[in-house]
């Protein structure tokens, strides 16, 4: 996994975020983990939907479209989901630790980058 930040309104939001690009990467996600801490997400490319099965701890997810534009914002997803969908847009979601971001203000349209 590669490792960056991810930029929000000029200002860096996430100061650890792993891309999980390949197959295996994606797959795994974050399964297996206790926690991720703040400030801290998994970004995963090529996702519309994700599920919470298996997973120690809640999560925020932030759908992106390809162009990095805010799809849907979901908080608080519980373990045990079988899936949370994105929507048609949503080519990649950002998967952080419920509670550890700060999504106020966040929605769809808002531009965010990978540095």
């Amino acid at each position: 996994m590669t490792e960056g930040r991810i930029v929000r309104d000029g200002v860096v939001w996430v100061r650890k975020a792993e891309r999980a690009a390949s197959f295996l990467e994606r797959m795994r996600g974050l399964l297996g983990r206790d926690g991720l801490g703040s400030s801290a997400a998994l970004l995963i490319e090529r996702c519309g939907a994700v599920h919470t099965v298996g997973m120690r701890f809640a999560l925020d997810l932030v759908f992106l479209d390809r162009a990095w534009r805010v799809v849907r914002v979901v908080r608080g997803v519980r373990p045990g989901r079988l899936m949370v969908r994105g929507g048609w847009h949503a080519s990649r979601v950002l998967e952080a630790e419920a509670g550890k971001l700060d999504l106020e203000g966040l929605g769809p349209g808002q531009a965010l980058t990978f540095e």
